[in-house]
């Protein structure tokens, strides 16, 4: 790896960057570093090693990033190398890397600041940023045209792969995934509704300017084609923290009726979403369930460990039992 780190330092010109690596989360795929000089982080760089993605994906995934943000939406922008590339790649011992050097998002994550706004602002602002963040993006990638693609939702999320994926034992499972995904092929696929998302839209990753409010929004890794929904359904399940602590169930759905009002504002401020697809949250919700539970099982494969049940427990039982919300009225 480290000279796939000298190689990559050599064609994006970082000579004098004092180059950190950032721990990275379980079962990812990426090494990542900051790049930083006279104290400031400029860049993020990433190497990717796994060879379960082509160079086509990697590429759709940089001509992606480029253009939302040479269009103006507020996310983080692909930095091209010394040879004009957007994505570069290099052997060692017949392992192919593929680097994306990016620009770092002003800002910070809202866990770093242990889930507080900034001060003097109302949570309002927040939400209504995030959803203003997300349609912008969504807005963009209704006209987007690309060179190369990312995959297809149903190139991955399919019986076959969902079979050869989660072990027999969990049979019950299995069966209702599969029922879901005979739903989600009724779905409306027009441009309106079905284009490239993030599909990972969460407060992991976009960073908070404190001073300003304005997002920044980063870590496109995941994404695919896929009904806009699905960003929207995620945002749902990512703001139940707000209220989780609250012991009445009436008045943490009534706030979370708030928020997700206040998100689709922001969101409606960029683009449009129809009422009938509103009126499938809970559909997306699944859809974002089965996403979590599947990406549990590739996160144990690809660390060679078996998966702990309590992993993927409370999704499971939504789904098998039909709980609304994600149990969050529960």
């Amino acid at each position: 790896m480290d000279k796939f780190l000298e190689d990559a330092k050599n064609l994006y010109n970082l000579e004098g960057y004092v180059i950190s690596k950032v721990p990275g989360h379980e079962g990812g795929r990426n090494l990542v570093y900051v790049c930083d000089r006279e104290g400031k982080t400029e860049y993020v760089l990433r190497l990717s090693i796994l060879g379960d993605r082509s160079a086509e994906e990697y590429l759709a995934e940089a001509e992606f990033v480029h253009y939302l943000a040479e269009a103006g939406a507020p996310v983080v922008d692909v930095i091209s190398s010394i040879n004009g590339k957007l994505v570069e790649s290099f052997y060692q011992d017949e392992n192919e890397c593929f680097a994306i050097l990016f620009s770092y998002a002003r800002g910070m994550l809202i866990s770093d600041n242990g889930y507080r706004y900034r001060d003097g602002a109302p949570l309002s602002e927040y939400f209504y940023n995030t959803g203003k963040a997300l349609g912008a993006i969504h807005r963009l990638s209704k006209e987007y045209k690309p060179e190369n693609k990312r995959p297809e939702y149903f190139d991955k999320y399919n019986v076959e792969y969902i079979n050869a994926l989660i072990p027999d034992e969990y049979k019950e499972l299995k069966k209702v995934i599969g029922e879901r995904l005979e739903n989600f092929h009724k779905l409306p696929m027009n441009k309106d509704a079905y284009g490239l998302v993030h599909f990972d839209f969460s407060d992991g990753n976009y960073h908070i300017d404190m001073n300003t409010g304005d997002i920044t929004v980063f870590d496109f890794d995941n994404c695919m084609y896929c009904w806009y929904m699905f960003d929207l359904a995620n945002l749902w399940i990512h703001g139940t923290g707000w209220y989780q602590n609250e012991p009445d169930p009436e008045k943490r759905m009534e706030g979370m009726k708030r928020y997700f009002d206040t998100v689709l504002d922001g969101y409606k401020s960029e683009t449009n979403i129809s009422d009938e697809e509103l009126s499938n949250l809970q559909l997306f919700i699944d859809m974002v369930l089965i996403e979590n539970i599947v990406d549990e099982f590739e996160c144990s494969a690809r660390e060679g460990e078996e998966l702990d049940p309590e992993d993927i427990e409370d999704a499971t039982e939504c789904l098998i039992n039909n709980v609304p919300f994600a149990g969050f009225g529960e």
